[in-house]
């Protein structure tokens, strides 16, 4: 990878008198000094509201903003620009759909199938809107590898299903899900597809068509954006039957004492002020991953995470969760035995290396595994050998210390 130090300053700080090793980038990325200068250029030259003014600041920053709007329908290859709509996040983006296209599309008797491994923001906007229109969540069953069970997958998904919800990562195993077969089983039933892309986008080539998603979610920050800015993809035939999920301004074209007519796609979706330099930001991480290569960038994560686990593997007080054996992102969930998975995160922090430990946001499927916590490691185009064989050393002898 092309990857310059100077490329990431926050990576050059000592944490604990140590050097700072970042694995915690499924949470959220660190950020390019480009994305960086991009979000320093706006607020200090072109900082005014989006579509609304005829001065030269406001045209500068509206097409700044839906520059950043091509540049996300061409990153995951959607077809029209106004199948792109700018959320908080991925959180908000499957609440939009859940109480958007849910609530008119539900009722009492219908079905909706997720599975044991999604996170937390694709499990309880489902659990709600079953709970209000009377319909019933059903849970995907996972393999003893830790993949998608998809003989299970044939049997939950049903002539009674209307959405399918499902993440294309793993944040906790890093698995990567067949998609595209999902998605003929959904639409075989007449269901729609909603893919959870929190963990995939940031880490492959992405093509929405090609995966004939329905719905489409994931965040900026997590793929070196800012924080607040996320994306809804949604098929154009599905977004213009749906109503918007919030209303105010901006969003309008006419507004009477009882009546208000709206803005046509995306817009529509869009009310009030957005993340304008959200999406300016985003829209500058996109350039800068398209610099390093979509592809390359898979490659790089799948070079460091078999590096990892061959090197893990050979601690005997070690257990990893998921497969090594199949396609999956640079995400790897281990526990030590007799040490809390809290503890040993604590202890890595001591030695300037930063570690996920919990039940990160996936509770039922900290459950399904029969555990309360893990640790996680999860890596990114800014880290190296070096990072690994410096956490696998700090391990080794954290191992050794709890043994005394």
């Amino acid at each position: 990878m092309k990857i310059k130090p100077s490329d990431f300053p926050i990576l050059a700080q000592q944490v604990n008198q140590h050097r700072l090793v970042y694995l915690d980038s499924a949470a959220t990325s660190q950020k390019p000094a480009s994305v960086l200068a991009t979000l320093n250029q706006y607020y200090t030259h072109d900082n005014a509201n989006v579509h609304r003014g005829i001065y030269d600041l406001s045209q500068r920053a509206t097409t700044a903003y839906e520059l950043a709007r091509d540049k996300v329908q061409h990153f995951i290859h959607a077809k029209r620009r106004e199948e792109i709509l700018f959320t908080r996040g991925t959180t908000e983006a499957i609440n939009w759909v859940a109480q958007t296209y849910g609530m008119t599309h539900i009722n009492p008797g219908d079905e909706i199938v997720i599975s044991y491994m999604e996170h937390h923001a694709n499990i309880v906007p489902w659990q709600q809107l079953a709970k209000q229109r009377g319909a019933t969540l059903k849970y995907i069953r996972l393999a003893a590898n830790g993949t998608l069970d998809m003989h299970d997958a044939d049997k939950q998904i049903t002539a009674r299903t209307k959405i399918v919800s499902i993440t294309q990562a793993s944040n906790v195993l890093g698995v990567v899900n067949p998609i595209k077969q999902i998605a003929a089983l959904a639409h075989a039933q007449h269901a729609v597809l909603l893919v959870d892309g929190a963990q995939s986008v940031p880490h492959m080539p992405i093509d929405v068509q090609q995966l004939d998603a329905d719905f489409f979610v994931f965040s900026g920050h997590k793929m070196m954006g800012p924080t607040g800015i996320g994306v809804l993809y949604g098929k154009r035939d599905l977004l213009a039957h749906i109503p918007p999920a919030q209303f105010g301004g901006e969003m309008v074209t006419i507004v009477s004492q009882n009546d208000a007519h709206f803005q046509p796609l995306p817009w529509r979706f869009e009310a009030g002020t957005p993340n304008i330099a959200g999406a300016i930001g985003l829209g500058a991480a996109i350039d800068y991953l398209l610099t390093l290569d979509m592809v390359e960038v898979a490659k790089y994560e799948q070079q460091l995470t078999q590096y990892a686990l061959e090197s893990l593997h050979k601690i005997d007080a070690i257990t990893v969760y998921g497969a090594d054996d199949v396609h999956q992102t640079g995400i790897i969930t281990f526990n030590m035995a007799g040490v809390h998975a809290h503890d040993l995160a604590t202890a890595l922090d001591q030695l300037g290396i930063a570690v996920r430990a919990g039940h990160h946001c996936a509770q039922p499927l900290m459950r399904y595994l029969g555990v309360a916590a893990t640790v996680r490691m999860s890596f990114y185009v800014y880290n190296t050998l070096d990072d690994i064989d410096d956490t696998v050393a700090a391990i080794k002898e954290i191992k050794d210390y709890f043994k005394k």
